[in-house]
């Protein structure tokens, strides 16, 4: 059998969910998904966990969606079956992150892209690294509709998330931090540190005063619109798949933007 996807480990009432596959730049599989939803179900039960911080192992904290596993399982994926396997793993696996009834911090290292932006932007807060970085060159790279979960402009601003998303551009952890992405911007060497003690900051609060202040929180953003404006895009993204962009980059190309994100996540000098 093969080993986990997540690494779990408890410290006191903090439960730590790590993507563990640094071997692949940590790239968000199936197995991985499914284990991280199944992991926050187990401790949304637990009473004895009240906050979840989600990281990542190695250098990085994602390079996002596995592409090489999608193009070797799902390559034949017509509309219905693509559809169907990004509603569950990819769209509402967010969403029940996002609504996870206890806070949730992510702990980001090193790369922070596409399909793992929207997953650590699912999380309350967000502690990055120094050496942090953050990009969606999903529609430069793909010529598809940025990813599944269009957070991007409830966590960076409108016209930032423009810019953002038309040129598939990195941005730092500092930049991050300014614009409010990111909650803290703490030295590599200290980020485990940090985050845990923001987290064992959190868990003190009473429980359930958490769970009814996130309630309202959330409910703040549906109001402005957001479920229904991220509801939207998830419809938009699917459409985006069957144009001729996105064919031609498919069958011409998909090797060509694995290798651009791996140079991507290289930029900063990892391996």
């Amino acid at each position: 059998m093969s080993r986990p996807a997540i690494l779990e480990e408890r410290f006191g009432a903090v439960l730590r969910l790590s993507h563990d596959r640094p071997e692949s730049r940590n790239a968000e599989s199936e197995a991985l998904l499914r284990e991280l939803d199944a992991a926050l179900v187990r401790a949304a039960a637990d009473d004895d966990v009240r906050v979840v911080i989600i990281g990542g192992t190695g250098d990085h904290f994602s390079a996002g969606h596995d592409l090489k596993e999608w193009r070797q399982l799902r390559s034949g994926f017509g509309v219905e079956q693509r559809w169907s396997f990004e509603e569950e793993c990819y769209y509402n696996y967010c969403l029940r992150l996002w609504h996870f009834p206890k806070p949730t911090i992510a702990q980001v290292q090193g790369g922070c892209i596409a399909g793992a932006f929207m997953v650590a932007n699912m999380c309350d807060l967000m502690v990055a690294s120094d050496d942090a970085f953050f990009a969606d060159p999903v529609s430069s790279t793909l010529g598809a509709a940025a990813v599944e979960v269009l957070i991007h402009p409830w966590v960076m601003g409108l016209r930032r998330a423009k810019e953002f998303l038309y040129t598939g551009e990195r941005i730092s952890a500092e930049e991050a931090y300014r614009i409010g992405m990111a909650s803290h911007v703490v030295p590599r060497a200290d980020l485990e540190a940090e985050t845990l003690k923001l987290a064992e900051r959190i868990s003190k609060t009473p429980p359930f005063a958490l769970k009814l202040i996130k309630r309202s929180l959330n409910r703040t953003a549906d109001m402005q619109g957001m479920g229904n404006a991220l509801n939207a895009h998830f419809d938009t993204h699917q459409l985006s798949h069957v144009t001729n962009e996105f064919k031609a980059i498919s069958e011409g190309g998909m090797d060509k933007a694995i290798t651009r994100g791996k140079a991507m996540l290289a930029k900063d000098g990892s391996s």
